[in-house]
Formats: structure tokens, C-alpha cells, sequence
């Protein structure tokens, strides 16, 4: 092998290592700037969703309450989709609910689509992520002492948490 052969092999061997190790890493906040849908079936998204987040998001199925260890985090930062990663509501916006799910009183502008959910015979609003379709959970109009009066109730298995950078 000559120089040059080898010089190629160690560059190209750097940047396999350097996209593996980045694809492994926890997401990072990212601006919202492109909405633009994800356009995966169903079949692409399980592939590379754990079985229980792909329930969640893609069959709309519900965690257990109080099983998420999202409920308890409490640093600054974004939850995002875990999905596709976009940030969906920022830490601060995150309270207590007493439901057994993580909770927020406010969706960072243009993350979330609303739309009606009539299954098991009542009238809720379903959340949805903006840019993937992903199945985050519900938003309820009863915390009156929240600022905007909304418990968005969402499956901590639909979700990510990002820290702030120190």
C-alpha cells in the first residue's frame, strides 16, 4: 500500500468513526425552523424506534401513569420528539400534575398539531408532533393556576429530554 492509499483509508476510517459516534450521541436543541412532515410508513419508523416509543407515537397506544423516569427530571433544557427530535416544549413549562405523566403548561410555538380524539367515549385533544406525526399524548384546559390554563399531558415514551448546555 502506498502513501497515498493509506493517507485515504485512515480519512475514510475517521469519518465512519465520527458519523457512528454522532449517531449514538443524545439529540441536540436545535432551532425551530423546518416544519417540513417526515414522510416515513409505519414500517420505516419501527425499525428504528424501541418497540414501546413506536406504540406511543404510531399506534397511539398509553404508558403506564408514573412510569416514566421523565417525570422527575427537573433540569433546564427542551423535551423533544423522540422520533424525530424536534423540541417540542421547553423544561421550564413543566409542572406537577399529579396525573402520572410528564406535564406542561405551554408547547413551544408551531411544535405540536392538535386534533379531536373521541375514542373511549368522551372528547379530548389529541397532540400530535408537527413534524413527524408522531402520537405525544393530550392537552387538557383545567390547571387553573398555570399560566395558559393547559396540562399537556404527554407519554414520557414519546419524548426525549435534552439538557441545557452549562
Amino acid at each position: 500500500m502506498n502513501r497515498r492509499n493509506f493517507l485515504h483509508s485512515v480519512i475514510g476510517l475517521a469519518a465512519v468513526s465520527t458519523f457512528a459516534c454522532a449517531a449514538t450521541e443524545a439529540p441536540t436543541p436545535m432551532k425551530i425552523t423546518d416544519f417540513t412532515p417526515l414522510k416515513k410508513s409505519k414500517d420505516e419508523w419501527k425499525k428504528l424506534l424501541p418497540s414501546d416509543s413506536y406504540a406511543v407515537l404510531f399506534e397511539e397506544d398509553t404508558e403506564r401513569p408514573n412510569s416514566s423516569a421523565l417525570n422527575s427530571e427537573h433540569r433546564k433544557g427542551e423535551f423533544v420528539c423522540a422520533a424525530c427530535y424536534l423540541p417540542l416544549f421547553d423544561a421550564s413549562k413543566k409542572f406537577d400534575s399529579g396525573t402520572g405523566w410528564p406535564s406542561f403548561w405551554k408547547a413551544l410555538d408551531n411544535a405540536v398539531e392538535i386534533s379531536s380524539d373521541t375514542s373511549l367515549g368522551m372528547s379530548r385533544d389529541e397532540c400530535h408532533c408537527r413534524r413527524c406525526g408522531g402520537h405525544l399524548g393530550h392537552v387538557f384546559h383545567d390547571v387553573p393556576d398555570q399560566p395558559e390554563n393547559n396540562r399537556y399531558c404527554m407519554d414520557g415514551l414519546a419524548l426525549k429530554f435534552v439538557p441545557k448546555a452549562a
